[in-house]
């Protein structure tokens, strides 16, 4: 019953790694080509992992009809615009404040659940408002390294409504691919979507930006960790919304925020100032409240 809570915890983990890879292709690739990255790499991972799971439980028949591939083209392109939102916000301030910042993906994956008939706790809705009171100062207008961050939180809050649509979006997909089998029709769900944004950012570097292209080619050794961890982070996410609604775990992946302060720190120099610090926990508690309500 609560299976989806180690996958969240996994997925968190493998989601810090792939973005600390996104973001040192940023300079070269710019923020579609990063972006193209986590989903053409990470396509025959996906592939693998669907085979893997199609290995172990048998031969099922996944239906795929034109809502779920509506699901999936929405989930696809919104979470192609919040990646790239995402990378930029961390970009403007820092690996770990960019993550705090797309965290606005909670509150507003809650708002949306109700179109969906999933109504939350009072406690709930209490946990939601610390989320958001915390994401507010971090995100609010001052200097940091000699550069205003106010953009950063606009881009993270870009980023947070993207990736709170494409949760919603993707899980209404796996429901509609295969009930009796969510990790199988999740994992299917992954395959056809990063088919989907891979051909589609293809196709717009070809004609925008083909500099970006052969960025991505001549670093295609460094391309692949970030599309093995995309996939297997995606792939746990998928798994996780297959078997929850999209709130409760957005909720629980606030473990990715401690995760991101510590790579930051290690990865790229970056400190937190106290104040930063005291908003992260305040955040957590309320992500808490969230989860358990």
């Amino acid at each position: 019953m609560y299976l989806w809570i180690p996958i969240t915890l996994g997925a968190t983990g493998l989601q810090v790694a792939r973005n600390a890879v996104q973001r040192g292709l940023l300079a070269e690739a710019g923020p579609w080509g990063a972006t193209l990255v986590r989903f053409l790499f990470g396509l025959p991972f996906a592939a693998a992992f669907l085979g893997v799971a199609l290995w172990l439980t048998g031969p099922t028949r996944l239906n795929a009809s034109p809502a779920f591939v509506l699901a999936c083209a929405v989930g696809g392109l919104t979470q192609m615009i919040a990646t790239a939102a995402m990378l930029v916000s961390m970009r403007r301030s820092s690996f770990a404040l960019g993550t705090v910042f797309q965290q606005s993906s909670i509150p507003l994956a809650g708002l949306m659940a109700l179109a969906f008939g999933e109504y939350l706790h009072p406690v709930a809705w209490g946990g939601l408002g610390l989320v958001t009171l915390g994401l507010v100062v971090l995100g609010w207008p001052r200097r940091l390294a000699g550069e205003k961050i106010g953009s950063a939180a606009i881009l993270g809050l870009v980023a947070g409504a993207g990736f709170a649509v494409s949760s919603n979006a993707f899980r209404q997909a796996a429901l509609q691919l295969d009930r009796p089998a969510p990790i199988v029709a999740a994992l299917g769900t992954l395959l056809v979507v990063q088919a989907m944004q891979s051909a589609a950012l293809l196709v717009w570097l070809g004609v925008t930006d083909r500099g970006s292209l052969r960025a991505i080619a001549a670093r295609w050794r460094e391309s692949l960790p970030a599309g093995f961890f995309g996939a297997a982070a995606s792939g746990l996410w998928f798994s996780a919304f297959a078997l929850s609604p999209a709130g409760p775990v957005r909720a629980v992946g606030v473990a990715e925020m401690p995760i991101a302060a510590l790579a930051g720190r290690r990865l790229f120099a970056e400190r937190l100032a106290l104040w930063q610090m005291l908003m992260l926990v305040l955040i957590a508690v309320g992500v808490g409240m969230a989860a358990l309500g």
